[in-house]
């Protein structure tokens, strides 16, 4: 399976800061907000990524990321010239999908939990249509929001339904089979201009071949749109440090236990930003991983 972290936008809502920089540029707590999205598709053992946004702010990501080896994955990059809707980002990155399956990731999405690793990898193996992750909110009026069934399989998708069927809101997490590509390839704009990803889960959905995953209690999950909600996911994430002694997101730390890289060569990134908590994180995660380790 291929990915795609979509980060393109011009973030009017949160100007002045991304007059000059690019949203998921910006730091949730310690590290930049893209850290968030790369290390789920990290965790769901997708190595090949695509990485879409303005033309302006590639240079800065790539400057940040590289070509993403010295993790043990692939990163590569592509423009989206006018913020023309979430479904763009499957036709922009078709080559980059090629016959394979794919999982789109919003760049500003926040998501955190036990075991989601697992919950992702099974999902990711063997996909048939689509799959969604849910997310109960108290305001689902204001999302677009999944009916389902008792099997998960999902009956109707809204958005922003005045009286909602379900609190169950669709995060920004999709994944396709490799359909999704000729599916994209005939939604046409909505009233807004745009490509809705809505559209094509709908185009899932009728043909019954649509699931969406309950993220359940205990879950969390940040949309980082707005200044307050940019400045409640750094404190949350402050605070599971604080509290647990763990950094989120930590795409060192992912890669060293997904077997992308070996403890060594995480020590090595983390040594290389040594004068900073987080190197000194990554540090002391790979000096304490469980096996041989001799340092540097």
């Amino acid at each position: 399976m291929k990915g795609i972290i979509l980060a393109g936008g011009r973030g009017t809502r949160l100007h002045p800061l991304t007059v000059s920089v690019s949203k998921q540029l910006l730091p949730v707590h310690d590290k930049p907000m893209v850290y968030y999205p790369l290390s789920v598709l990290m965790l769901a053992g997708i190595r090949d990524i695509l990485i879409i946004s303005d033309p302006r702010d590639l240079g800065a990501f790539s400057s940040l990321l590289g070509d993403g080896r010295q993790l043990g994955i692939t990163l590569s990059y592509a423009p989206q010239k006018e913020p023309a809707g979430i479904a763009e980002a499957l036709l922009i990155g078709a080559d980059h999908i090629g016959s394979d399956d794919v999982a789109l990731i919003l760049g500003d999405n926040i998501f955190h939990g036990p075991g989601f690793g697992e919950v992702l990898q099974g999902h990711v193996a063997g996909i048939d249509g689509c799959v969604l992750f849910g997310y109960r909110v108290p305001d689902p009026e204001r999302y677009g929001v999944a009916e389902v069934d008792e099997q998960g399989r999902i009956l109707s998708l809204e958005e922003k339904p005045e009286k909602p069927r379900s609190n169950l809101a669709v995060t920004g997490l999709y994944l396709y089979d490799n359909e999704v590509v000729e599916i994209a390839r005939t939604i046409r704009p909505s009233a807004r201009g745009e490509l809705e990803i809505t559209d094509v889960n709908r185009i899932y959905v009728e043909r019954r071949a649509a699931v969406q995953v309950d993220l359940g209690r205990g879950f969390t999950w940040l949309d980082t749109g707005t200044h307050d909600s940019l400045t409640d996911a750094g404190h949350y994430m402050q605070l599971m440090e604080q509290r647990q002694g763990i950094r989120v997101a930590c795409i060192e730390e992912v890669a060293m236990n997904m077997g992308y890289i070996d403890a060594a060569a995480c020590y090595l990134l983390g040594e290389q930003i040594a004068k900073s908590d987080y190197g000194q994180y990554v540090m002391g995660v790979a000096a304490s991983a469980p096996r041989v380790f001799a340092g540097t």
